[in-house]
């Protein structure tokens, strides 16, 4: 049976279905994120799936363009059961253009190069890589389960296997005393990494995580809102891509933004170093209006 859940998903995907092929998070240990705590990480049995994807085929067969694989790191489904979910998606709605899946560096490495492949062919278009930082020790403290090799590989060979590789950094995930060395190594892990979309959230602290207990006892000093633009300044300062649109829209964020880079990156340089010089927090997001 396929139970309730916390729905999590890419603002890209807010149109697309939803299919739920696993259950919570493969990984489920890092310090900033909560969401997925009481739920122990399963894959869904194939015969639900289908049968999901059987109801909602009965009145949308045709009018679906768009899916999106549930829930934390669908990825991290065996193989020979995302492959049959994919081409049974193609068979149950022929007009399917796109079908995207959260993935950690974990799930992704767990694949060889030929499955990734294979998933690729099978209707796999893009993959949603959680990178946080490029910071070595932060990448520890958090728990984020990989390397910065590792994250590095992960997205590399998504790439490779034909995948639109869109990845995340958040700001201000080392704290204040971590602040530039985050954000430096962040700059650079994201170049290693050259991916097709990248885009910048900004830490919101969720109670009962590791890391809120941290700032609630001293131990974890968050940035301020012109720090989190320095950031992300220093950020793009110090990534080279090949063609990323890179985007800071989402809603945890003070000052959205989007560009394409190289192209336009002395252009959202100045643009943040603006509002930075100018110091007028009307110029960013209330607290009110921010979101995870």
């Amino acid at each position: 049976m396929i139970e309730d859940t916390i729905v999590v998903r890419p603002p890209s995907e807010a149109n697309s279905f939803l299919l739920p092929v696993t259950v919570g998070c493969s990984h489920n240990t890092c310090t900033f994120c909560g969401t997925f705590y009481n739920f122990p990480f399963r894959t869904i049995d194939i015969a639900e799936i289908k049968a999901y994807i059987d109801a909602v085929a009965r009145n949308y067969s045709r009018s679906v363009r768009r899916v999106f694989l549930e829930n934390g790191d669908a990825l991290a489904a065996p193989y020979p059961v995302l492959r049959e979910v994919l081409l049974y998606l193609q068979e149950k709605f022929p007009a399917i253009e796109r079908v995207g899946s959260y993935a950690s560096p974990a799930s992704v490495l767990g694949k060889t190069d030929e499955e990734l492949k294979d998933l690729r062919e099978s209707g796999l278009t893009i993959a949603y890589l959680g990178v946080e930082t490029g910071d070595r020790e932060i990448l520890k403290q958090v728990k984020k389960g990989a390397t910065y090799e590792q994250i590095v590989e992960a997205g590399q060979r998504l790439k490779k296997a034909g995948i639109v590789t869109s990845v995340t950094v958040i700001l201000g995930l080392g704290g204040v005393e971590q602040s530039e060395r985050h954000a430096v190594a962040t700059g650079k892990i994201l170049t290693d990494i050259d991916p097709d979309y990248a885009g910048a959230l900004t830490l919101m602290l969720v109670p009962g995580t590791p890391l809120h207990k941290d700032w609630q006892e001293g131990r974890f000093k968050l940035i301020s809102p012109m720090q989190s633009l320095v950031e992300l300044k220093l950020i793009v300062e110090n990534s080279n891509f090949t063609d990323c649109f890179f985007t800071a829209n989402h809603a945890s964020n003070y000052l959205p933004i989007r560009a394409r880079l190289p192209q336009q990156k002395e252009a959202l340089l100045q643009r943040i170093q603006q509002v930075i010089d100018r110091n007028d927090p009307s110029l960013l997001k209330s607290e009110s209006m921010r979101a995870l």
